[in-house]
């Protein structure tokens, strides 16, 4: 394979058929119900939009940005609320919608804060997850795909803000990541 990617884990098309079968399955799970979902900017953005749309049952969209990894991929457990959510979710059905769940420390905090405003029930939607790195315990009522434990981008998820707009999920060649001011190889 030529050009910064080195490996394609999850194409296109099988993308667009787990979203589908996700929206059913929580479709299912919500009929009769209103759905708040809850993106966690900016990896889940295209996942969510897609999601959407995919939906059957009334749902509201808003976002929340923590931070969480500084300039590593690696969590480093500390996590700050850059922009919270917009909607009171008290007494409402909220589904975090989250890109990859990766160590499971952002996440953690972020469903014990929003229990905290007592939903009706919450529930958290993955794209992925890594369950080699976790490092809490995590429930996900929703998984799209498991990775193996390497640094992946597209569909949202980026490194040092590129590659978020592939329409797929795939690893980078070590020269990709060399070539970007700042950041090493060694990261990936």
């Amino acid at each position: 394979m030529s050009g910064p990617i080195a490996e394609v884990l999850v194409g296109r098309e099988e993308l667009a058929a787990r979203v589908d079968e996700l929206a059913e399955q929580i479709s299912r799970d919500y009929e009769g119900e209103e759905l708040v979902l809850v993106g966690v900017l900016k990896g889940a953005v295209f996942f969510m939009a897609d999601l959407a749309r995919r939906l059957t049952v009334p749902c509201t969209l808003d976002f929340m940005a923590v931070s969480s990894y500084g300039s590593s991929t690696d969590s480093s457990g500390v996590v700050r609320i850059l922009k919270d959510l917009d909607t009171e979710i008290e007494g409402r059905h909220v589904l975090i919608v989250e890109d990859i769940i990766d160590s499971g420390l952002t996440l953690s905090y972020l469903l014990k804060n929003l229990r905290t405003r007592r939903p009706a029930s919450l529930e958290v939607c993955a794209l992925l997850t890594k369950p080699a790195r976790r490092r809490t315990h995590i429930t996900c009522k929703y998984t799209g795909f498991e990775m193996p434990n390497k640094f992946v981008v597209g569909y949202g998820l980026d490194f040092a803000e590129r590659y978020r707009t592939l329409d797929y999920i795939a690893v980078l060649t070590p020269d990709a990541a060399a070539g970007i001011p700042g950041e090493q190889s060694s990261l990936l």
